[in-house]
């Protein structure tokens, strides 16, 4: 604060050698009354001047060790004894500051500790394949027939191969987060996305025995990005089908309207169940009853979910059972009585 001083004094130097000049001027060119009466006025204003300066740099002052609380770690800052005027509305300027820095701060923490949780959660999920992998290579070794190295090996393989998705995943997944997923905005055929999404599962669907039906306006078009809505339907079609029974069958219905193109796929599942239901698209959930049968990472649905959501479009999931209460179906009006039902919508135009 010595440089405030110093100019307060100089301030008042000047006002005082001001005074003086005009007191010594009414002196010589009026009279003695008028310096009189002009040494008055200067005291005065000299006086308001000093009181004002001396109020402004208390305030100030009380400023400076609040600021100084908050840098040395303090969270409680008043601002509401300042009065209307400039160091009023420096006070306002600096509440709006303090309060962008704390939620700065408690988002921060939020995110360091949503990715602890993450890389616990990652570090996990490719512990479990390469636990396998490991106890798998001295079964290889000590194997003496051809035929069980080699379904040895498949294991082995399958097991890379998923740790392998996994990490492609989970790169997508962090290029979402980080907005620096490319997604192109362009005129999208609906048929193509279902072919792209369709063609690497057709061989896992006919080991399944589960049979592919589309309807609805296959020609229909909407502003997105064909590649990554492919890999989202391809995710969900391939949760579909690993909930689905031997024999059954998963349905994709397109619709659309000037509004909106909807995908809408259906499988012949048990469905979700309402505890799952919240959490279906939570990173690294897989289920209350998460069987072997079912061991996936978790992260399907969640990067369908995202590539979705960067292309401006939606996802929610539903049972059928649910859907047919919304309209006002019967069981037996239904085509399914049973079974998962995602919703993927993109809008065509806004309202």
């Amino acid at each position: 604060m010595v440089g405030s001083w110093d100019s307060f004094v100089r301030q008042c130097v000047m006002l005082v050698c001001i005074m003086a000049a005009c007191v010594v001027g009414s002196w010589i060119a009026v009279s003695s009354s008028a310096a009189l009466s002009c040494a008055v006025c200067g005291i005065c204003a000299v006086g308001f001047f000093v009181a004002v300066s001396l109020y402004r740099h208390q305030q100030v002052s009380r400023l400076a060790l609040e600021i100084d609380e908050v840098l040395h770690g303090s969270s409680r800052v008043s601002f509401t004894n300042c009065r209307e005027g400039d160091i009023a509305v420096l006070s306002n300027e600096l509440g709006k500051m303090l309060d962008r820095l704390r939620r700065t701060s408690e988002q921060l923490a939020e995110e360091r500790n949503a990715l602890s949780d993450a890389l616990a959660d990652i570090s996990h999920q490719i512990r479990t394949p390469l636990t396998a992998m490991t106890l798998m290579l001295p079964q290889i070794e000590m194997a003496h027939d051809m035929r069980e190295r080699k379904v040895a090996l498949r294991q082995l393989e399958t097991q890379v191969d998923r740790v392998s998705w996994l990490v492609t995943t989970l790169l997508k997944l962090a290029k979402v987060d980080a907005g620096a997923l490319q997604v192109e905005h362009q005129s999208v055929c609906v048929e193509e996305v279902i072919t792209r999404a369709v063609s690497p599962l057709a061989t896992a669907l006919d080991i399944r025995d589960i049979a592919l039906v589309t309807s609805g306006n296959m020609s229909a078009v909407y502003e997105g990005d064909a590649r990554w809505s492919a890999e989202a339907l391809e995710n969900i079609i391939k949760n579909c089908m690993e909930h689905t029974p031997v024999g059954g069958s998963i349905e994709v219905e397109v619709r659309a309207d000037t509004l909106e193109t909807k995908m809408i796929v259906r499988d012949s599942g048990k469905g979700i169940s309402s505890q799952d239901l919240p959490h279906l698209f939570e990173r690294f959930y897989r289920g209350q009853h998460a069987t072997n049968d079912h061991a996936g990472f978790g992260v399907g649905l969640s990067l369908a979910f995202s590539l979705i959501s960067a292309q401006g479009g939606s996802l929610r999931a539903y049972n059928m059972q649910d859907e047919r209460e919304a309209e006002g179906l019967s069981a037996a009006g239904g085509k399914r009585e049973h079974g998962a039902c995602f919703e993927i919508t993109f809008p065509q135009m806004i309202v």
